[in-house]
């Protein structure tokens, strides 16, 4: 890297960032310029640990030699080979090597270059599956209150988050919702998985029972919803998910661009609660955030749905120039031999109940109201500030940047999710700066 980009540039005001508060940002910037392993560097040269794996998605860890070699030898060889008609070796290869980490069932993978896209694909891919087998009325989707299913006009009207949605217009038509699982007053402060709210679940009857289940294509739900401030599902919740979609002939999709590829110390959610969906979308971990890709993984019923009629034409009208770009698929295959070569997708099982009570050792610190976690992921809710709602976890986050670690806030809530490569000391060293960062807000 040159040194004229080791420094802040000297005009920022070009590059529109995406969710964030610009002008803050822009009157005090905050630059990493390197990292590797568990650490940033920034343009002030400090070292900064990781809590986040970046944005959920480094989940062996930044620079990691195998990636980058990968990606190195792959951009020499062939840079660009488009996906429609055309093939290239990698993209196969990649194919059954995920295949062979993917839960039970999951034979086939169309890929994406985002979790947004991997959404838009899901829906798009269940709706034409009911079509392709004869039942076109099937339509309607089910998404869940604060659901986040990236930002694309799909992924935001089944999602629930109200930032999200309330600036743009009436969304997709067709679509309802589950309430959350959230339940503080009974399950605050909980290790694991709750033990209140299964029979949440139950409410997808009564949305069935309104629209009729001929109606209905699909219920999209994360395993463990991560954006909205990592809300873990109740015991048996899934489970009963999974029972009244067979029940009815609905689909049912995972969205897994947070959990999969070893966040909760099994390749999948899917594997962690025991639940076969029929669609599973993946981005993030894929490729270890390094290159933008995604992956949908479904059924072989779904995929044979559509190989019907002339072996000429085209079966599913939809796809994406990168899909499946060489230079993606070897940084993907970089990263599956890394997590391969050092166990890590189940390594978190191994450190859970560390880091479980680490979190829960700030239970009595000053403003937090609630603690939870699940394999690698955790979250410290924080009382509000009254009148100013999300101004408390920002400035944790300010402190712990000054402090030497990057922490995401989502409303008033710490969310933690770092790589999987974190050892007991850092674990350590993590909580220790949000102690000392509780002890420093109002």
């Amino acid at each position: 890297m040159s040194n004229r980009l080791k420094v802040a540039p000297n005009d920022l005001s070009a590059f529109w960032m995406p969710f964030t508060a610009n002008r803050q940002f822009k009157q005090a910037p905050r630059m990493f310029v390197a990292s590797k392993d568990m650490h940033y560097t920034t343009s002030d040269g400090r070292k900064v640990l990781d809590g986040t794996a970046g944005l959920w998605c480094v989940n062996a860890g930044h620079c990691r030699p195998k990636i980058t070699e990968a990606i190195q030898a792959q951009a020499a060889e062939l840079d660009y080979a488009p996906a429609f008609q055309m093939g290239h070796p990698a993209v196969f290869e990649l194919s059954n090597r995920l295949v062979d980490v993917a839960p039970a069932g999951m034979e086939h993978v169309f890929y994406t270059n985002s979790g947004s896209e991997s959404v838009e694909t899901a829906l798009k891919m269940a709706i034409a599956y009911h079509r392709a087998k004869g039942d076109g009325a099937r339509t309607r989707l089910i998404g869940r209150e604060r659901g986040y299913h990236g930002v694309n006009f799909g992924g935001i009207s089944v999602g629930g988050i109200v930032n999200n949605r309330k600036m743009f217009g009436s969304l997709l038509t067709g679509v309802d919702h589950l309430p959350h699982t959230h339940l503080p007053e009974k399950n605050a402060f909980t290790r694991g998985e709750p033990e209140h709210g299964a029979e949440l679940a139950n409410e997808l009857e009564r949305i069935v029972a309104l629209h009729d289940a001929s109606t209905i294509a699909a219920v999209i739900v994360e395993p463990v919803a991560g954006s909205t401030g990592v809300l873990i599902p109740p015991k048996g919740y899934l489970q009963k998910l999974r029972e009244i979609c067979t029940k009815h002939g609905i689909l049912l999709i995972f969205d897994e661009v947070i959990t999969g590829f070893g966040r909760l110390g099994t390749p999948f959610a899917a594997d962690y609660f025991g639940v076969q969906p029929d669609i599973i979308t993946t981005a993030k971990g894929v490729t270890n955030g390094v290159i933008p890709m995604g992956a949908v993984f479904a059924t072989k019923q779904i995929h044979d749905a559509f190989m019907t009629g002339p072996e000429h034409l085209i079966e599913f009208f939809h796809g994406y120039t990168y899909s499946g770009n060489p230079i993606a698929c070897a940084a993907a295959l970089g990263t599956l031999d890394t997590y391969k070569e050092e166990g890590l997708l189940t390594r978190g099982a191994e450190l859970a109940p560390y880091w479980e009570d680490a979190l829960h050792s700030l239970k009595g610190e000053p403003h937090v109201i609630d603690i939870r976690n699940i394999g690698l992921i955790g979250a410290i809710e924080l009382a509000p500030i009254a009148g100013q709602p999300t101004k408390r976890a920002f400035s944790a986050f300010l402190k712990a940047y000054e402090r030497g670690a990057l922490i995401r806030t989502t409303g008033d809530i710490i969310a933690l999710s770092p790589p999987l490569i974190i050892t007991k000391g850092q674990i350590n060293e993590l909580i220790d700066h949000i102690r000392e960062v509780l002890r420093m807000i109002d």
